[in-house]
């Protein structure tokens, strides 16, 4: 009787194990994201952009990009890899169809239309406490290389 009682006790605690760590995973790869966010000018200024490339799942998501002082915000669309004056890089679209470039350069963005008409130098953005104040962004990249990586990987591939 005994052995009958310790086995299915023995075989409860490794499923219970197994779904432990197919839990943890499914947390760590299956249901992760990240942000990396740039902007061009000062918060809270007319001239202010801010662009955020998503990645859930270990998979592109959604482009979210505000501007101006209010912050309006837009959301963009991705439309694939291209080149802009031999450089390369990938193409964002706006709702009224208007297309963007965006260059990956060391640490920044290029980012400009095909006219040139708009053209801008976007910088890592941190998002996080300042001198102790504010909260912690859980997704964001935590420094412009891992949001460059970021860039590289999943939009730029």
């Amino acid at each position: 009787m005994k052995r009958s009682h310790q086995l299915p006790c023995r075989v409860s605690s490794v499923r219970t194990a197994v779904f432990a760590v197919i839990f943890l995973l499914s947390g760590a790869y299956g249901f992760s994201q990240k942000v990396a966010i740039y902007s061009y000018g000062k918060p809270g200024t007319k001239d202010y952009e801010e662009i955020a490339f998503w990645v859930r799942s270990n998979k592109r998501a959604e482009i979210n990009y505000v501007f101006g002082e209010n912050r309006r915000p837009s959301l963009l669309g991705y439309v694939g890899k291209d080149v802009l004056n031999g450089e390369k890089g990938f193409k964002v679209q706006f709702t009224n169809k208007h297309v963007l470039y965006v260059i990956p350069k060391e640490q920044s963005l290029k980012i400009s239309d095909l006219s040139g008409n708009y053209r801008k130098n976007f910088t890592w953005k941190y998002e996080g406490p300042v001198a102790g104040i504010g909260t912690f962004c859980e997704p964001c990249a935590d420094d412009e290389k891992e949001a460059m990586q970021l860039i590289r990987l999943y939009y730029m591939k």
